[in-house]
């Protein structure tokens, strides 16, 4: 009981600092395990009112935070549909920050796992770069940018 009831602890713990990203890093897990928890509120924490995004995917430009929890909820619902949890891998990670201001640049790696079977389905690597500021002592995505890098013969972007 005693372990169960430190478990439950420092779960709350860490849901009620999740509001208030400290280091850039926390920044970053929270969007893996948000991505994966498939938790819309969590995963917009991270970003402020007035995200400018530039997305690969349905919509190129999204500007404020409720265009894109239109998006992200729309995303969650069709990996809900599929059955399947996505895993979110930051490769050749790259942060520079100052007191107030940080510019990270990654190839993020989205990998679905079917739910029941815990197989890997498909995976793709995207270019992302974030912008962030702190705010109130945490940290914020203020823009995202993703990008696929394009086929000059075909016009279509590289899925790796």
């Amino acid at each position: 009981m005693f372990g169960c009831r430190k478990y439950i602890n420092t779960y709350i713990e860490r849901s009620l600092m999740m509001d208030n990203f400290l280091k850039v890093q926390d920044v970053l897990e929270n969007y893996k395990s948000s991505v994966y928890e498939k938790n819309v509120e969590r995963f917009l924490s991270a970003y402020a009112p007035e995200i400018h995004i530039y997305d690969c995917w349905g919509n190129w430009e999204s500007v404020g935070i409720s265009p894109w929890k239109a998006n992200v909820e729309k995303w969650f619902n069709g990996l809900r549909a599929d059955g399947v949890s996505l895993h979110v891998d930051f490769n050749d990670l790259v942060v520079e920050e100052n007191l107030n201001l940080a510019f990270v640049h990654s190839a993020v790696t989205f990998a679905a796992h079917d739910i029941e079977l815990g197989e890997k389905l498909r995976q793709m690597t995207n270019r992302f770069t974030f912008g962030l500021r702190k705010v109130n002592d945490s940290w914020l995505i203020t823009h995202e940018h993703s990008s696929l890098p394009i086929n000059l013969e075909t016009g279509k972007g590289f899925l790796i």
